[in-house]
């Protein structure tokens, strides 16, 4: 019998759980209308479905189900955010501020704007990969009409101070995005509470399906106005048309209900999981944690190791754990991660770093062997490099 790896990619997409699955497959075959077919039983069946899943969103993030839209995933939802706000109020200002560690679904709709005449400040964060709210302020202008910040890092696992955010946003009336693909069902988000006016979403990260997802937007206090991206049928209030994908509708709904019913105790075994796998780790000496320690997803832990190559500590432990070094959606790339360098580690330290997601199946079994496996491969690695240079002595703290 042939064993898989252990896997640790929960950043890059979670397998669907099979309660979600069970949930969805009546959809393929039995409920399988259009909702936008209003004169038959088929089509009433996948609208009441599609409103259901739409309440059970919008009451996991505070919002109304009027403000839910669905989307193909968090791209598209990032997409239609920030070029659908640029759009809709370019006659007010040109100018939008993110950070230097989004997702490149936020960074590059924003250089794309840059073509256009739009202005866009990507503001520094701090070592600890938080944003310095002082900057944010100091950044804001007169024609400022849109803020990004991510919830929770795809990389280092760190977790932005929402509120506050949003309080310096609704302050200076600019609207306030934040992408949330990784946060959603993770931790709690309140849409009222953190004054969010648009938030984007997806199932996959959640043990949801892939290929659906969700724009939150706010309808009063204030009306968020966008120019849709996707013109055709007048689906989504005529936001985002195209026929929407019952199953997977239902299986993102069923994904984050289930995800929000485990939070209390998941985030508890999760954040037990990383932190013996990190007390572990520390018996090697130059392995650094990126990110801050504490307010960081629970199953996140991100490292670099210095004297080894990520692409061949990749390969050495690839029969035992499957891991990335840093986004999925970049993992073709050559150049060190982006979110490393803005965090200040080097472009060598940048390029031998590990990313750990620990999710919902991981065993604390598992997490023993795959610790033993990292530490056997790292060492093997090191001895054979002439690049490496043990310092003294070893970092057996957690960097603050």
């Amino acid at each position: 019998m042939i064993h898989r790896p252990i896997y640790l990619d929960c950043h890059a997409t979670t397998p669907v759980d099979p309660r979600v699955l069970e949930a969805m497959l009546p959809f393929f075959t039995q409920y399988f209308g259009n909702a936008a077919s209003v004169g038959h039983t088929y089509g009433w069946e996948a609208e009441a479905a599609i409103q259901q899943a739409r309440a059970t969103l919008a009451e996991a993030i505070q919002a109304t189900p009027e403000e839910i839209v669905f989307t193909s995933g968090a791209t598209e939802a990032n997409n239609l955010a920030i070029k659908g706000v640029a759009e809709a109020y370019f006659s007010q200002g040109r100018h939008i501020i993110t950070v230097q560690t989004e997702h490149n679904a936020v960074l590059d709709p924003c250089r794309y704007l840059q073509t256009l005449g739009f202005e866009v400040t990507y503001l520094p964060v701090q070592a600890d990969g938080l944003l310095n709210l002082a900057d944010l302020e100091q950044a804001m202008r007169p024609d400022t009409i849109l803020v990004s910040v991510m919830a929770a890092n795809n990389e280092i696992g760190v977790l932005q101070p929402l509120a506050d955010i949003g309080a310096c946003c609704r302050s200076h009336q600019v609207l306030f995005h934040t992408d949330a693909a990784q946060a959603i069902a993770k931790i709690p988000l309140d849409v009222q509470a953190m004054q969010i006016d648009l938030m984007s979403l997806t199932a996959h990260k959640a043990y949801g399906p892939k290929g659906i997802g969700a724009l939150y937007v706010r309808r009063q206090h204030p009306r968020v106005r966008l120019a849709p991206q996707l013109h055709g049928g007048g689906q989504e209030r005529g936001i985002r048309s195209g026929t929407l994908y019952t199953p997977q509708i239902v299986g993102f709904a069923t994904a984050v209900a289930l995800g929000l019913d485990e939070i209390a105790t998941e985030t508890q075994r999760l954040t037990t999981l990383r932190e013996s796998l990190w007390q572990t780790l520390q018996e090697l000496p130059d392995i650094h944690l990126n990110g801050h320690p504490l307010q960081r997803l629970p199953g996140n832990l991100n490292l670099s190791v210095a004297g080894v190559d990520s692409q061949a500590l990749l390969l050495g432990l690839q029969p035992v754990v499957a891991l990335s070094s840093g986004s999925a959606c970049t993992a073709a790339k050559t150049q060190p991660s982006h979110v490393l360098q803005a965090i200040g580690r080097s472009p060598e330290l940048a390029a031998a770093s590990l990313r750990f997601g620990i999710g919902r199946f991981n065993t604390p079994p598992e997490i023993d062997r795959v610790a033993t496996t990292v530490i056997a491969t790292i060492t093997s690695l090191r001895g054979t490099s002439p690049r490496y240079q043990p310092s003294e002595p070893p970092l057996l703290q957690i960097e603050q």
